[in-house]
């Protein structure tokens, strides 16, 4: 801590997620736009219990770790555009904080695996957490989306095309 602000965070994963993808090119760019990919979240023994009652639910939240987003840049061209963004205001994978999230339809839990459906990360990607969906609670009424206005119908058929993918050999995961 720094004059009492908190200036370091580490996570431990719960568990991973296993995907038919094995590289960033290709997987759908947002989960729950028409897409039926079906992967499996795999939670550590140890975390496993945590998995109870959760199979009460129809959709859950899971949080994520982009473990092969390149270093980032505070502005970047996300998908759907053509001009650099401020990256809060976009859904890129490389970020200050690498995290993902992810509304999946949970389609059966068994034992310490959640089989799912609207799957858009990649193989081997660290699980950080699971919160249940809650439609009264996680559904808002939007005013307004920003520079995605007129663009979000293209959601449905782009893909990724690793321009945040970390190259092999880079170190310090820089483009």
């Amino acid at each position: 801590m720094n004059n009492g602000i908190v200036t370091e965070i580490r996570y431990t994963p719960i568990g991973v997620i296993h995907s038919p993808f094995a590289e960033p090119a290709g997987v759908p760019i947002q989960g729950a736009v028409e897409n039926k990919v079906d992967a499996v979240a795999e939670v550590f023994s140890e975390f496993a219990e945590g998995l109870t009652d959760l199979d009460g639910f129809s959709h859950a939240i899971l949080i994520y770790h982009f473990h092969k987003s390149k270093k980032y840049k505070l502005k970047v061209v996300p998908y759907l555009d053509k001009v650099k963004r401020g990256v809060f205001a976009t859904r890129a994978p490389s970020r200050p904080n690498s995290i993902g999230l992810t509304v999946v339809q949970i389609l059966k839990i068994e034992k310490n695996k959640i089989y799912f459906r609207n799957a858009d990360m990649i193989e081997g990607t660290p699980l950080l957490d699971i919160k249940p969906y809650i439609p009264d609670v996680d559904i808002q009424q939007v005013r307004r989306i920003g520079w995605l206005e007129g663009k979000v119908y293209r959601m449905e058929t782009t893909q990724d095309d690793s321009r945040f993918q970390a190259k092999e050999n880079d170190g310090m995961m820089e483009e």
